[in-house]
């Protein structure tokens, strides 16, 4: 038996995540100028308030220094501002300035009409998709992962 790259769900699912976040990133790039990495430490930092870079990078799936990057260009953008985090001298604590607040006030909106594309686009199976990523993620063991 030959392995088949195009029929292995892993890599299946990289290739269906990566177009529809370049399909969204068309979308939010052409309101906002942003990247990828960019718009998701202003929409983690809209939900979640002041975090650290620890936090964000944790939470938004990127490498610290890509994140790091990020927030330096959305803070000389006016978007963030960096201050000392109160738990731990160590870390940089991020929070969205009035400014930041705004741009994320439109881009939800766009994320939210995205979304709704999507879901149509998917129709039926829309939900059965979304309880099959929230076990993936949840990291549910009986989907294969063995100890």
């Amino acid at each position: 038996m030959t392995f088949d790259l195009d029929a292995f769900l892993p890599y299946r699912l990289s290739v269906a995540a990566a177009r529809v976040s370049r399909r969204f990133a068309a979308r939010y790039a052409a309101e906002s100028g942003l990247t990828i990495p960019e718009w998701r430490v202003l929409a983690h930092l809209s939900r979640s308030g002041t975090v650290s870079v620890r936090d964000i990078t944790a939470r938004v799936n990127l490498d610290k220094s890509i994140v790091s990057r990020a927030a330096a260009r959305l803070e000389q953008a006016g978007y963030l501002r960096r201050s000392g985090h109160r738990g731990d001298r160590r870390l940089v604590a991020l929070e969205l300035t009035d400014a930041g607040r705004g741009l994320m006030d439109r881009l939800g909106r766009i994320a939210d009409a995205y979304q709704a594309d999507l879901l149509a686009e998917l129709g039926q199976d829309a939900p059965a998709l979304r309880r099959a990523l929230e076990r993936l993620i949840a990291g549910d063991r009986t989907i294969g992962d063995h100890p």
